[in-house]
């Protein structure tokens, strides 16, 4: 068993545990490896959707402007190293295997025993060290306040790029009541970025308990240009033209985002020119959010799992193929809110191709398909993924009707892989 299968062991043996809320047990395996969080200037991002466009955006631009910049994100879709990035590009099995076999040793010791999760949590913050990281950007899990990248005590900026409605079985049932758990990465006078509307009086609330300088967007400096062309976004900014290399109707309110925080950063005294914005984001690459995977035919994968996600999607959907019906092949867990799916979905696609993703918590693709043969749409199930994707292929290449894979990001890994076997 080489390094890599000896952590990937391991990582299952911590996975067992589950998720289990608190900070004590990251804050104790932390302090054990001599507080690596502490040692970088970390970028904290939550919210509800957005922030992993958010942070391969700023990722790229910080890479421009000449910051090693360190990055982790989740859930990971491509591979274990998926989530551990230095400069855009991911960490080594062997880099990454040495460090998480490094902290089993330290997890061994402990009487109560961290989550999977927070272990890799903890590796992210070494990895930030090891590689000598200038800025890291850190995407939280789940919520905020007891998530366990939460224990930093100082970041250099906190963000929260939107509140919306999501695992509301674990963060509540209101807009408030998320944007507590939300606004938990504000730190006691260090700055705050809000880049939503929804319950911004809890935001204002946290803000000023924390003595923390809030920001807010200002949309005024921005102007759309085009979003509805398969070779990216267009916009100005201060009158500049710049493109975006991502596709979706929504990378505009997420390039509002990071072009706002760049400005805050800036007062915060780095150094990130215009020129950095204008590279960084016509190089930026990121996974699963309305990718483009094949011109001819055109397959598109968006990782919406949500309400408001699946909102998005329709919304680019209709901007992109206006007037043509699409395909729709769709996986999702069975915690989703996915009876609303088809009222927003149904009137903008001819045929539905339900699977059952890879996962313990995915919804039986036969239940699936029955909610939007409900809608009166034609639906087919197909409990094994790879199955699914030839047929829908083989149908979007026959009619020439474009294909659109929604539902969860824990399918990407085995649709680009089975769809790779068909190109």
């Amino acid at each position: 068993m080489n390094s890599i299968e000896k952590a990937t062991a391991f990582l299952k043996k911590t996975s067992v545990r589950g998720i289990v809320t608190g900070l004590s047990r990251i804050e104790e395996l932390l302090h054990k490896m001599d507080d690596p969080q502490e040692k970088v200037r970390v970028i904290h991002v939550s919210g509800t959707n957005g922030k992993g466009s958010f942070g391969a955006m700023l990722t790229s631009i910080l890479k421009s402007a000449g910051y090693r910049t360190g990055s982790f994100s989740s859930p990971a879709i491509t591979g274990i190293t998926d989530s551990f990035r230095i400069n855009c590009e991911e960490i080594s099995e062997k880099k990454l295997a040495d460090i998480i076999l490094g902290i089993a040793d330290i997890w061994e010791t402990m009487d109560d025993k961290p989550t999977e999760f927070e272990v890799l949590t903890a590796a992210a913050y070494e990895m930030f060290v090891r590689e000598k990281c200038d800025i890291a950007v850190v995407e939280c899990g789940l919520g905020g306040d007891l998530d366990s990248t939460n224990i930093i005590t100082a970041p250099l900026l906190s963000v929260v790029t939107n509140i919306q409605r999501d695992h509301c079985g674990i963060l509540g049932d209101t807009p408030e009541e998320i944007a507590s758990h939300k606004a938990g990465i504000i730190k006691p006078g260090r700055p705050v970025y809000y880049g939503g509307t929804e319950a911004l009086s809890v935001i204002e609330a946290a803000a000023k308990k924390n003595s923390s300088k809030l920001y807010l967007p200002n949309k005024d400096d921005f102007r759309l240009i085009s979003d509805n062309e398969l070779t990216g976004t267009r916009f100005s900014y201060k009158g500049i033209e710049t493109r975006l290399s991502l596709l979706g109707t929504y990378q505009f309110a997420n390039t509002v985002n990071v072009l706002s925080c760049v400005g805050i950063l800036n007062e915060l005294g780095l150094d990130i020119p215009y020129k950095a914005v204008q590279e960084g984001l016509a190089d930026v690459k990121w996974h699963g959010r309305f990718e483009l995977m094949c011109k001819k035919p055109v397959i598109i994968c968006d990782g919406a799992h949500n309400p408001d996600g699946i909102t998005t999607a329709a919304e680019s959907i209709q901007k992109y193929f206006s007037g043509r019906r699409v395909a729709l092949l769709i996986g999702v867990m069975a915690d989703k809110e996915y009876r609303l799916y088809p009222e927003i979905l149904c009137p903008l696609i001819d045929r539905v191709f339900a699977v059952t993703p890879d996962n313990p918590r995915s919804l039986d693709s036969s239940f699936l398909a029955g909610v939007f043969s409900e809608y009166g749409v034609a639906a087919e199930a197909f409990p094994e993924l790879d199955k699914g994707v030839r047929s829908a292929y083989e149908y979007s290449k026959r009619t020439e009707t474009p294909l659109i894979a929604l539902g969860s990001l824990y399918m990407y890994r085995q649709f680009t892989q089975a769809l790779s076997k068909l190109l």
